[in-house]
């Protein structure tokens, strides 16, 4: 299962997805919006994405690390819309026989989320808004216009 939704994750559901009679764990990262981001206080955050490009990275994601971890299952949702204080924006779960490979591989998803999905998000503060040009953050958009550009 590898989704981008607009209605809220349900962890439980995610987590159906990965486990077997031979999953010894089942590891989850539930990525919710925080209410500070350093001394600035987040509103809401508004999340878009390329849809179809962004299934497609989180499936590659999956493979690879099917790839590198053979015994594991993974599964990935991530919302876009908004997004108020509290609500889950991404789930991972991801099984296996043993939890050193469920936490690496695990770890490896969101990494690989931020990194190369297709997913941006506009932070809305108390004091202004800023388009986040890719989720890790090293780049940002300025809005000119109603138009965000590099």
């Amino acid at each position: 299962m590898f989704d981008i939704v607009t209605t809220p994750i349900s962890i439980d559901h995610v987590m159906k997805q990965v486990m077997h009679h031979n999953a010894g764990a089942v590891v989850t990262f539930v990525g919710t919006v925080r209410e500070m981001t350093g001394e600035k206080q987040t509103l809401y955050l508004q999340y878009e994405a390329y849809e179809s490009m962004a299934r497609s990275m989180l499936s590659r994601i999956g493979k690879e690390i099917r790839e590198k971890w053979p015994d594991t299952r993974v599964a990935i949702v991530h919302r876009i819309g908004r997004l108020e204080i509290g609500d889950v924006a991404v789930a991972i779960a991801v099984s296996s026989p043993h939890r050193q490979d469920a936490y690496e591989a695990n770890r490896y998803a969101i990494e690989h989320i931020k990194k190369l999905v297709p997913i941006w998000k506009k932070e809305h503060w108390t004091d202004g808004k800023l388009w986040v040009g890719n989720q890790t953050e090293t780049v940002s958009f300025k809005e000119r216009g109603g138009v965000a550009r590099l």
